[in-house]
């Protein structure tokens, strides 16, 4: 499982606006590349986003559903993007003195990803949600600014 962590200079709340507004998915989730509907009852359990993932004219349509949601505290997600298979993304947030720590683990759970050595898919995940949290920081702190 990856694990990978950030401090964010913005509340919990800042981030849990970002995580949970499913139309702004696309923004911050290296891959996806658009959102095409969010299903009620979004962030709640069973909230789909539908999204797809890769680069035009290659896009493939799939989804993202909640999973558990714990208000500021706790996102957990089934995100899929076949043909690579499917993963459990669980978000963390937890206030700080200057703002918040996010940290964000990935599982793969289904599919051709995990055939992968551990360490393997440890690391690609782990380049991934670097950037994934770098994009989700850079927009919860603009909520922050004057």
């Amino acid at each position: 499982m990856s694990e990978n962590e950030c401090v964010v200079a913005a509340s919990a709340g800042d981030v849990f606006a970002i995580l949970t507004d499913g139309w702004r998915y696309a923004a911050w989730v290296v891959g996806a590349s658009r959102v095409r509907d969010v299903d009620p009852p979004w962030p709640e359990p069973g909230g789909l986003i539908h999204h797809s993932v890769g680069v035009w004219p290659l896009l493939i349509d799939d989804n993202t559903e909640a999973l558990e949601y714990d208000a500021g505290r706790r996102l957990r997600l089934r995100v899929r993007a076949w043909p690579v298979g499917e993963g459990d993304v669980e978000f963390r947030v937890t206030e700080v003195p200057d703002g918040c720590r996010v940290v964000m683990t990935e599982k793969a759970v289904r599919g051709p990803a995990t055939l992968l050595p551990e360490k393997v898919a440890d690391l690609l995940l782990s380049a991934r949600n670097t950037e994934t949290l770098q994009r989700l920081k850079l927009l919860a702190e603009q909520r922050t600014e004057p």
